[in-house]
């Protein structure tokens, strides 16, 4: 059991397990963080519509809690294509997680899996 990783970049998939939720979401910043410099994309005119570059989600992290007794936690941080990150809860109906003043992605996505995580134990 533990947390895993999936780390989504295009067509390229990697998994990773971590025992402990905060070694899980010191990974997830870590590659959020690196995705975030090294993506970039241009805008996309699709006939009717143009999506930009803030529109368009290039990577995603997903985070993924151990499943005992209780439902997973889940929720992740989307990496756009201008570089912003995104975070969120759940899989496929997934809330986006409010910042707070002067808190990144990574931040908010720790608060709100750890009150997740507490609130299900």
């Amino acid at each position: 059991m533990g947390w895993k990783v999936t780390i989504r970049t295009g067509p390229r998939v990697a998994r990773e397990r971590y025992e402990v939720l905060d070694q899980a979401l010191d990974a997830v910043e870590a590659h959020g963080r690196e995705l975030a410099k090294s993506t970039h994309t241009d805008a996309v005119d699709v006939r009717v519509k143009r999506f930009d570059p803030v529109q368009q989600v290039s990577a995603r992290i997903e985070l993924s809690g151990p499943q005992r007794l209780v439902p997973k936690v889940r929720g992740g941080v989307d990496v756009r294509g201008d570089g912003s990150t995104e975070a969120y809860l759940g899989r496929l109906q997934r809330e986006v997680v409010k910042q707070r003043k002067g808190e990144s992605a990574f931040s908010a996505l720790r608060r709100a899996v750890s009150n997740a995580n507490e609130e299900r134990a």
